[in-house]
Parts: structure tokens; C-alpha cells; sequence
């Protein structure tokens, strides 16, 4: 069947958009500026059928080879457009893609405010046939609605409902949880006309205010981060579309890859590239024996490959260690050695005021010393003398100072016997 479609071939815009050039619709206003020849002409309308043996040149360039049919799966962030170029400049999820990826389509859209799996392939033949509601690929949505609603309302989707002129098909919705004025829904629909899941959830009185997808027939979100691509194996993608669709689609898993992904040690940081951060692969650390190592990558590891890895942290610290000590005999440096006893410190609380000394000062006692006054001298009859009661006043005074003997007080002054 697919030699059969070769003979027939296809449409000079479907060739373009096979190869990654551009999409559908570009290749159209191409051929109308006049930048597309067929065998030697130049071609004035789309409107035409090539085969394998047509020459077809665009810019005066050969068409490039077919590359082989991929699919990515991308956890799409809330606020991102999913088209290729937005009128009113919002930022797009082209814009966010890894700069490793090739030109690539998204098969449907989700809304600026949905948020989860977006699978994209290189193969317009094959996002064509993943988006047909013929094919019938479940798509599964966790929603949570503003409003109240039981699970005999949302059972009346299983037959379809039509609001507004507009049938919908059958809907498979389970309630989940109840979470203040909001309620969790999982929702399930083949079909996936645009804005489905808001507008039938409205018709029950249900407010969508939050909108995730969480799987596009076999293929699954996960644990996939936001922001993210991952790309599926060719077996699996394979396996996974089966015959009959890989053939209705016209895959080709024999072509070459011309876009090959980068290593795990050369990839941007998606966090890095989305915050503005540093651009650059895996970064690498230089160890003390002057190699250079990669940066963990933060992946699982198996039991076999956590004890291989301990083994060889081992066997590094113990290579440093014999390398420093080889250094120091080399250089005369022997084990260090006490220059004498161990000495206390004395701890002294930060609060004092006052420091301790080695030695203390003897205290003076001044009730040892004894103050003796200089003669005083007084006149007399004979002139200036000196004043021989003086020492006799003296102790007296002193007397008086100590206070009263403890055997009583002492005569007042003047007292006559």
C-alpha cells in the first residue's frame, strides 16, 4: 500500500512539511512568493502531486532527505501558547523547547491555561493521524471545577451531550474529591474538540480552574517535570502505533537521524535556560589529584552500581592519602612533636572586669602603722612652747574613736568623784 501512495505521490506542501522544512501552510505561502521549482519551473500553486523521481527545489536548494519518524512527550507549562508564532506576543511552546530538538509539530493543542503531556513528532503524517477523532486514543484530564456536582451528574456524559447545536461524544468522568468549594475530577474523552472538557463541565454549573493532561492514548506523563521533553524509543513507538496506524500515517522508522540528541553531559539546563541562569552542559569539578569528574547527574542507581561507586570513592581518598604522605617524606617533614607539657589555660569569663596575675601582691595592713602628729607648740607665759599634754590628748581621742569598753560606757567628761 505505501509503494502504492509512492506512485501516486502526494502534495507538493505535504513533501515540504515531511522533510522539516516548514509546516503545511507555509510551504503554501512559499510557493506563492515564488520560492519553490519543479523540475526547472517555477511554481506558481500548491496545488500539485510530486513523486520519488519529481526535482524539487526550494531557494535553489534540493529538498533534504526524509529523517525517521520521532515522537517527544513534553509536560507543557500553564501561560505558553501552542502555536509556532502569536499575534498578540505571548511566548509560545516553541520557544521552550531544547535547542537540540528538529523542527517539530504538536499533535492538537492545549489551551494557554492547560497544563501537562503535549506529544510532538517530525512527522506531519503522523500528528495528522494521532489527532483524528477516528483513531480513538483516550485522552485523560485531572480537573479541578469551582462548584458543586455528584457522580450521578457526571455519569450522564457516558452517552454524550450536545450544548448548543454541538455534539459531544461520550465522556467518562469519577469524582474524586471534594476540596472546600472545589471539586477533583478525572475525565477521559476520545474525541477532543476545542475547549470539550470546560465547556460540558459548565453545562453542570462547574467553574474549570485548573486543567491538566495526564495521558494521550499509550503514552503517559508521569513523573516527567514540567518544562521537560522526553523522547520515545523507536521499538516503542513503533510497537506501540502497530501496523495499521504506523502505515496510515506513513511512517518510516528505516530513515536516518540527522538530529541526534546530545549527551546527558552537554544538555542545557532546562531550569538554567527557563530562569536565565548560566548556559552550559553537565558542569565538571576538579578532584585534589587534579582530574576532572562530571557533576551527578541526580539519577537512580542500582545496587550493583552504588557499591562500584563506593568502592571507587575508597579507593580515591586512600590514593590522596598516600600521595600526601609521599609528599611530606619527600620534603623532610616528619610527624609534628609537642614542644613541651601541656599547659592549662585559666578560663576567664568574658563578663570579669578584672584579670587574673601570675603572683598575687601581699595587702598592706594599715593597723600596723601608727600615725604620729608633729609637736604642736602653743603660747605660754614664757612665749612659744611646746604642748606637752599633747600625747596624753591623743590617746584620749583615740579612745573615744573605739567606743565605749564592753564592760560599760565610759565617765563623761567633767564627772567629779
Amino acid at each position: 500500500m505505501a509503494d502504492e501512495a509512492n506512485d501516486r505521490g502526494e502534495r507538493i506542501a505535504k513533501v515540504m512539511a515531511r522533510v522539516g522544512l516548514c509546516s503545511r501552510r507555509e510551504a503554501e505561502v512559499w510557493i506563492e512568493n515564488g520560492r519553490v521549482e519543479l523540475n526547472g519551473k517555477l511554481l506558481t500553486t500548491p496545488a500539485v502531486t510530486v513523486t520519488a523521481d519529481d526535482k524539487v527545489l526550494v531557494d535553489g536548494e534540493p529538498l533534504p532527505m526524509r529523517e525517521r519518524t520521532r515522537l517527544w512527550l513534553y509536560h507543557k507549562p500553564r501561560g505558553l501558547v501552542t502555536t509556532n508564532k502569536d499575534p498578540e506576543g505571548r511566548p509560545t511552546v516553541f520557544q521552550r523547547l531544547p535547542d537540540d530538538l528538529p523542527r517539530v509539530l504538536t499533535v492538537g493543542r492545549l489551551d494557554i491555561n492547560t497544563e501537562g503531556l503535549l506529544l510532538l513528532t517530525n512527522d506531519g503524517g503522523l500528528a495528522r493521524v494521532l489527532e483524528l477523532p477516528a483513531t480513538g486514543w483516550l485522552r485523560r484530564y485531572r480537573v479541578r471545577a469551582f462548584g458543586k456536582v455528584t457522580q450521578a451528574d457526571l455519569d450522564t456524559l457516558k452517552d454524550g451531550i450536545a450544548i448548543d447545536g454541538v455534539l459531544y461524544g461520550a465522556i467518562e468522568a469519577t469524582l474524586d474529591k471534594e476540596q472546600g468549594n472545589n471539586v477533583w475530577m478525572t475525565v477521559g474523552l476520545r474525541e477532543g474538540k476545542n475547549r470539550e472538557v470546560k465547556r460540558v463541565l459548565e453545562h453542570l454549573g462547574l467553574a474549570v480552574n485548573r486543567l491538566i493532561r495526564l495521558s494521550y492514548g499509550p503514552f503517559q506523563l508521569m513523573d516527567l517535570p514540567e518544562g521537560d521533553v522526553r523522547e520515545i524509543r523507536g521499538r516503542v513507538l513503533r510497537d506501540q502505533l502497530g501496523d495499521t496506524l504506523a502505515e496510515e500515517a506513513g511512517a518510516d522508522f528505516d530513515a536516518p537521524i540527522f538530529h541526534a540528541p546530545k549527551p546527558e553531559a552537554e544538555k542545557k539546563s532546562a531550569g538554567a535556560k527557563r530562569g536565565g541562569g548560566r548556559e552550559g552542559g553537565g558542569r565538571e569539578s576538579s578532584g585534589r589529584d587534579g582530574g576532572k569528574r562530571e557533576a551527578s547527574q541526580g539519577r537512580w542507581m542500582t545496587a550493583r552500581e552504588g557499591r562500584s561507586e563506593t568502592d571507587r570513592k575508597r579507593a580515591a581518598k586512600t590514593e590522596r592519602n598516600e600521595k600526601r604522605e609521599d609528599r611530606k617524606k619527600a620534603s623532610g617533614q616528619g610527624p609534628r612533636k609537642n614542644a613541651g607539657p601541656r599547659q592549662e589555660k585559666v578560663k576567664v569569663s568574658p563578663r570579669s572586669r578584672f584579670r587574673l596575675t601570675s603572683e598575687p601582691k601581699p595587702r598592706k595592713d594599715f593597723g600596723e602603722e601608727r600615725f604620729t602628729p608633729p609637736p604642736r607648740r602653743i603660747w605660754g607665759e614664757e612665749g612659744v612652747v611646746e604642748d606637752k599634754q599633747q600625747e596624753r590628748r591623743s590617746s584620749r581621742d583615740k579612745d573615744d574613736r573605739r567606743g565605749p569598753p564592753k564592760g560599760g560606757r565610759p565617765p563623761r567628761r567633767g564627772d567629779r568623784s
